[in-house]
């Protein structure tokens, strides 16, 4: 026990000032965004403009900034031992595409039984499984990287088939069969299939190719113990730049509507509470170790707000309560994922027997 508790203060004092403040940074880039997005007239619709084919290029250029690091440090040679875990694939999929959507269905018309544009749009955020942040909260974590990256293009894939098909069901055909209010989703096999390509798979290509002809040209330990601290940093650089453009283009709607937001988060905070806690305790059962358990859980609590949040405004409109709860997600995503990143290094110090 104290071996461990020394190892992950060792660990902990290694860490860079951005590292060890990140709850800090994350805050002020949340801060800034409002204040900017509040502040400054016609900057959200400025910043909304430069996009192409609904893609806003400058929030796709910092996921992508925040997603190459980490996806650059996979041992890609090593995802066959991942992909042979039977145990981690079918809890994922079942955490992420049964338990997941039907919890935030409930909790939508428990919590928001009389506020019809927030319950739709909390819905569609709880079927757009995540494709992108999580892969920085799993890092932080110490989760299992590889893993994570199957995870994430496991759920990619299913993402471009079910979720139109679990968007008609759960806003027209289970009210339907219990007799409540129904509702539509506008949102084709392209348009997700798009929003995975770009977030994910721009990412996931320049990551592989990084690994493949740095280590041919350099070596493993030359790529590892030299190229990969140098590009770390950019993670977070362009984890910050996404917060600070998210909340500026609704710190408005934010701002000015605080009541509805509270109403809004208290959902997502019980959903990502219920899906993170139940998916390192799944993990922890499983026997899965520390490792792949916190991945199982980040990668079952997160959500692809981006594209939760552009199905909200195709199908509803910029202005619609459908697309506040979709900005809303984020807002309490981020700063609740950072608290579970230090929960999950509490427990792996605490509960050695768990840990891989």
């Amino acid at each position: 026990m104290t071996s461990t508790v020394d190892e992950e203060v060792g660990v902990v004092g290694k860490l860079s000032t951005l590292d060890r403040f990140l709850p800090v940074w994350i805050g002020l880039a949340m801060v800034v965004g409002l204040l900017l997005g509040r502040g400054i007239p016609g900057l959200n619709t400025a910043i909304d403009k430069i996009s192409i084919d609904g893609i806003s290029l400058p929030i796709a250029v910092g996921l992508l900034v925040m997603m190459y690091p980490v996806l650059a440090k996979v041992r890609y040679d090593r995802l066959d031992t991942v992909t042979g875990d039977r145990k981690l694939m079918v809890a994922s999929l079942v955490l992420n595409w049964l338990v997941g959507p039907a919890l935030m269905f409930a909790l939508a018309w428990l919590l928001l039984p009389d506020l019809p544009e927030y319950r739709t749009g909390l819905i569609i955020v709880g079927l757009a499984r995540c494709i992108a942040m999580v892969i920085i909260w799993n890092d932080l974590a110490c989760g299992d990287r590889d893993a994570a990256a199957v995870l994430v293009a496991i759920n990619s894939v299913f993402q471009v088939f079910m979720f139109a098909v679990l968007g008609w069901f759960y806003l027209s055909v289970l009210p339907g069969r219990l007799g409540l209010d129904q509702t539509t989703i506008d949102a084709s096999p392209w348009q997700i299939a798009k929003s995975v390509l770009i977030f994910l798979g721009i990412p996931l290509l320049a990551g592989f190719l990084t690994r493949h002809y740095g280590e041919r040209a350099k070596g493993r330990e030359w790529y590892e113990s030299k190229f990969l601290p140098r590009i770390g940093p950019w993670a977070l650089y362009g984890l910050l730049f996404t917060i600070v453009l998210l909340f500026a283009l609704q710190g408005d709607q934010i701002t000015s509507r605080p009541g509805d937001v509270a109403r809004i988060a208290l959902p997502l905070l019980a959903y990502f509470a219920i899906m993170w806690g139940g998916g390192f305790l799944l993990g922890a059962v499983l026997r899965m170790g520390y490792a792949r358990t916190t991945t199982l859980a980040f990668t079952a609590a997160g959500n692809n707000f981006e594209l939760a949040i552009a199905v909200a405004i195709g199908t509803y409109g910029a202005t619609s309560g459908q697309a506040l709860a979709g900005v809303v997600g984020p807002l309490i995503e981020v700063p609740v994922l950072v608290a579970l990143v230090y929960v999950s290094l509490a427990l792996r110090r605490r509960f050695p027997a768990v840990r891989a």
